[in-house]
C-alpha cells in the first residue's frame, strides 16, 4: 500500500506475516518504507506515522533530499526497465541455456540494488532489471555467469574455468562490468 503524506510524500507500507514488530527504513529512492505485522489495522499505521514524525524527519535529514518529481522519474525508469527486462531476459536466458545445454527450473526478474543476478540451489535464476542498462555482451556475461552456477554453486577455480568456456572474453567482461552499477539511477 502507498500512503500519500503531506510531509513525507509517498510512504510505502507493507504488511508482513513474518514481521513481529514495526520496522522502518528508507528505500532506494529515499521514500519511507514501513513494515508492519500482518494483523495491524490501517488506523494504527496512520497513528504510528503521526507518533514517529520526528524520528522519520531526523533520519530523512541524514539522506540527500529527493523531490517528488525525481521520485516519479525514478519510478518511471524502473517501470520501463522492468517492462524491457520482461520482454527480453526470459528469451535470452532460455536461448543461452539451450545453447550451453543447461536447464534451470525457474526465472525471476528482480530489482536488487547490489547485484546483477543470482542462482539458487533449487535452479531458480534471478536477474535484475538493471541488466538492461548494460551493453549486449555484458548482459550475456551476467546471464552466463548465473547459468554457470547451475554447474558450480560457488566461485571456485572450476567455476571460472567453466565460465571462460562459455564466455571466452570472461575476464574482459568482468573488468568492464565493474564500470557499471546495478543501481538504476547510477551510471
Amino acid at each position: 500500500m502507498v500512503l500519500d503524506d503531506f510531509e513525507f510524500g509517498e510512504i510505502i507500507v507493507r504488511k508482513n506475516s513474518l514481521a513481529k514488530s514495526i520496522r522502518f527504513a528508507l528505500d532506494n529512492s529515499g521514500r519511507l518504507r514501513l513494515t508492519f505485522p500482518a494483523g495491524v489495522s490501517d488506523s494504527l499505521i496512520r497513528k504510528t506515522i503521526e507518533a514517529n514524525r520526528s524520528v522519520f524527519r531526523e533520519n530523512l535529514a541524514k539522506t540527500s533530499p529527493i523531490s517528488p518529481s525525481s521520485q516519479r522519474a525514478r519510478d518511471q525508469k524502473i517501470r520501463l526497465l522492468r517492462k524491457e527486462a520482461e520482454d527480453f531476459l526470459p528469451y535470452r536466458l532460455a536461448y543461452l541455456a539451450k545453447l550451453h545445454k543447461l536447464k534451470y527450473k525457474r526465472m525471476r526478474i528482480t530489482y536488487p540494488t547490489t547485484r546483477w543476478g543470482s542462482c539458487s540451489s533449487n535452479g531458480t535464476i534471478s536477474l535484475s532489471i538493471a541488466i538492461m542498462k548494460l551493453p549486449p555482451s555484458l548482459r550475456d556475461h551476467v546471464i552466463l555467469h548465473e547459468l554457470n552456477h547451475l554447474k558450480h554453486m560457488d566461485h571456485s577455480v572450476l567455476f571460472w574455468l567453466s565460465l571462460e568456456k562459455m564466455d571466452p572474453k570472461c575476464k574482459y567482461h568482468r573488468t568492464m562490468l565493474k564500470h557499471y552499477s546495478p543501481e538504476i539511477w547510477k551510471d
